[in-house]
This record gives C-alpha cells, structure tokens and sequence, in this order.
C-alpha cells in the first residue's frame, strides 16, 4: 500500500492497523470510484473559477481525470490494496502524471466531502433504478390484469374466503409497486442534494464555488450547511434502503403466493423453467429456488438498515465509525435491485392453471355474497351474516364465480378495478418534477 495521505513525518506504519483501518474498503469505493472522479473534475473546476488553480493545471487535472475514468472501464487501471481508499487512488494517480498539479486538488476538500458526494451520486443513480424496475414490474401487473381474468380462490388467515379474480391479484401489486415507483423518485428527489465543498463539516477559509459543482454534478440542489452534510451521512443511506426495501416487502408477499401456488397442494401457478431447479438428491424434482431467494432479498436491506442504525448512535461532526457503513449499503443495494430486475420476465411469463383456481373455489366461498344481497334487500346484516353462516355450504349452490365476480362493483372490486387511475398514477412519473402533485 503506498503512504496514506494523512502520514506525519514523524509517524510509523503499523501494517496490522492498516489493515484494521482500511478494511475493505478500497474494493467498496470501486463502487464509488467514477462518481468520485466527476466530483473530482466539478472540484477542479471549481478551483479555477475562484483562482486556486490557473487555467494550465485545472486543464491537465481533468484531462488526467478523464484518463482515470476511461483506464478503469477498460481495466487497465485497477484500484487495490495498493492504495488506502479510492480518494488516495485518485491522488496518487493525478501526482504520478502531474506532480505538484496533483498535489493540489484536495485542496479546499476532505475525504468526508469525497465520500458523502460520491456516496449521494450513487445513490441517486440505484434509486433511479429502483423506480425503473418498479415501473416495469408495475407495467406487467396492469398488463395482465387487463387482458385476462381467471376466477381464483381469495384467502384470509390462509384460508379459502370468497371469490377473487387473477385480474383483482395482478392490479393489487400494480398498485404496491406504482407506490414504490413514487416512493423511489421522492426519495431521489429528497436526497438530491449536494455535499461537496463542505470540507470536513466546517467549511474552509475559501469562497468555494459550491453552486457550480451542484450543476455541474446535476443535482437539484445544494445542501447549504456545511456541518448538516456530515450529519446526514447515514441518514441519507437509510433512507435509500427504506425505499428498496418497501419495494422487497411487496416482492416478499408476491414471492409467498408464488411459492404457495406453484405446490402441489395448490397448483395454480406454473413458473417458467429458467426460474425453477432441480434437486441435486431426489430426481422428480423441480424447486422455485429463485421465488424463495426472491423471498429472502429483503433480509439484506434489513440487515443493512440496522448496522446503518447502529452506526449513528454518534455527536455530531464526523466519526470514524460511519466507514463501516459502505459494507451494508453496497451489499443491501445490489441484493434487492437484482431481484426486482427479475420480478417483470417472471410475472410476465408465469401461467395459471384455470382448471385447479376453479376447483379450489367452494361453495360456501359464496356467503359473504349472499349475505350482502340480504342486507341490500332490507335485511338487517348481522341477521343476514347469521343465516348464511348457517347454511354455509347450501347458500352458493348454483352460483358461478363470474357471477359472483360481476356483481363485485365496490371501487377497486373486481368489477371496477380502476385500472385507469393506476395507469394514470403510473404514467404520471413520466412527467413529474419536484414539487408537483402526484
């Protein structure tokens, strides 16, 4: 590892605390790294509008930059041990190729500000994926839910309670994920907010040009307080982990009823081959692997939420602590944008089996109907409740589910489904800019 920028002359090295120290965390900032290089150039240029670097350096410093940039995509430059972190990394390189040029682009900056503009770069940019992939996903569910409609059981407490619809199932997580779709772009939309001039939580002695680096890096706008910007490191975080998140709690019960419905017992639902494998002991079978790790997914954003918390139990100012914060964000990240990627081919790919929803449908399915009819009649409910309940089994005999279906007319029954309003909520994000109704 080469020196790490903050030696004392008068210091010694001790390779099991550097260790200790760096952790992994150069193989976490491979994550962070382009964004810290575009940091880096809005920086430099920044500099130069305020006369710290003349026009000569600021342009070699960004040429080289941009060199950096190119020479990571393509792998010939591989960021390592060899250096402490990427902002060492970054450095050292403008040093190798510019000497004293190099040496002055920290200036004005810490790593504390490196990190959160990098850390919210990235962020913005998974949260941008976030509400794509719950757009897509959403697309799917109206798709299907428009086009077809298989009568199916509708259960509560796991038992078979009225007449339902794959119609009605589709448009219910049409709606979960139009919601995590929103949540995502507010999100985004809250967190877009720049750090970078805010050194380490006090400003500097400089009259840093922070609003050009807040366009030039594209966000919305500055975060004005120098010392909010080391206190929200972690905040922000979690707060992009709650928004996946709510999306993986939705996956989590999608991923349930899939899981139900493709056994045996059931047997509603067939998976398309590629999502299901094959057991390495018992020939016969075909398991819904990636239904059950799509389940599990949400247990790394949890996991990662909870350190996060753990975390920030600090003063204010920066604290060392927060670096083990990187770990779980990348982990948690990764973990639930990978499995929401699969979610649109699956549903979209998924078949019912008409034949087996429509056995599973009984006719004491048909109660609550019937009741509701009474009560519509004149009926006091509770008498009609009573009466039905007591001829459970005699009252549906006859009855069809499309009947039962057609007459479900309350708003977002099966019968009206509103799919409009759900595609108008979704087609809304298209337009939407901060600040308008949704």
């Amino acid at each position: 590892m080469t020196d790490p920028v903050w030696k004392k002359p008068d210091s010694e090295i001790d390779a099991r605390i550097m260790r200790f120290l760096a952790g992994d965390d150069v193989l976490l900032d491979r994550e962070f790294f382009l964004h810290d290089i575009a940091a880096s150039k809005a920086h430099v240029e920044g500099l130069a509008k305020i006369g710290v670097l003349d026009a000569g350096d600021a342009d070699a410093l960004k040429r080289e930059l941009d060199a950096l940039a190119a020479d990571f995509r393509s792998g010939a430059f591989v960021l390592d041990d060899r250096y402490e972190d990427g902002h060492s990394a970054i450095e050292a390189r403008l040093t190798e190729r510019l000497g004293d040029a190099g040496r002055k682009v920290h200036t004005g900056r810490s790593r504390n500000d490196q990190i959160l503009v990098a850390t919210r770069l990235w962020l913005k940019e998974k949260l941008a994926a976030l509400e794509t992939n719950c757009r897509a996903i959403a697309s799917v569910c109206l798709e299907r839910a428009a086009t077809e409609s298989i009568p199916m059981p509708g259960y509560t407490h796991l038992q078979r309670a009225v007449v339902s619809s794959t119609s009605m199932w589709f448009a219910g997580f049409a709606e979960a994920f139009i919601d995590d779709a929103w949540r995502a772009r507010l999100t985004r939309d809250w967190i877009d907010a720049n750090p970078l001039g805010s050194a380490a939580g006090y400003g500097v002695n400089l009259k840093l040009d922070r609003d050009h680096a807040t366009h030039a890096l594209g966000f919305a706008r500055l975060q004005a307080s120098a010392t909010y910007a080391q206190l929200s490191r972690g905040k922000f975080e979690m707060a992009a982990l709650e928004a996946i998140g709510s999306a993986l709690l939705d996956v989590r019960r999608l991923a349930w009823d899939l899981s139900l419905f493709t056994t045996s017992e059931f047997g509603f639902i067939m998976l398309p081959a590629e999502y299901t494998t094959g057991s390495s002991i018992m020939p016969n079978k075909r398991n819904p692997d990636v239904v059950e790790l799509l389940r599990a997914s949400y247990a790394s954003i949890a996991a990662a939420r909870t350190e996060i918390e753990q975390l920030l139990s600090l003063p204010s100012g920066y604290q060392r602590d927060l670096q083990f914060s990187k770990g779980g964000v990348v982990h948690g990240v990764h973990r639930g944008l990978m499995a929401l990627e699969l979610i649109p081919d699956l549903l979209a790919r998924m078949q019912w089996n008409d034949v087996a929803m429509r056995q599973a449908i009984e006719p004491a399915m048909y109660a609550t109907d019937v009741a509701i009819e009474q009560a519509a009649a004149g009926v006091p409910f509770r008498d009609a409740y009573r009466a039905a309940a007591a001829a459970a089994n005699e009252v549906g005999q006859g009855r069809t589910p499309e009947r039962s279906l057609a007459a479900r007319t309350s708003p977002g029954a099966h019968a009206d489904l509103r799919l409009d309003a759900l595609q108008s909520r979704l087609d809304a994000l298209q337009g939407y800019a901060a600040g308008e109704s949704r």
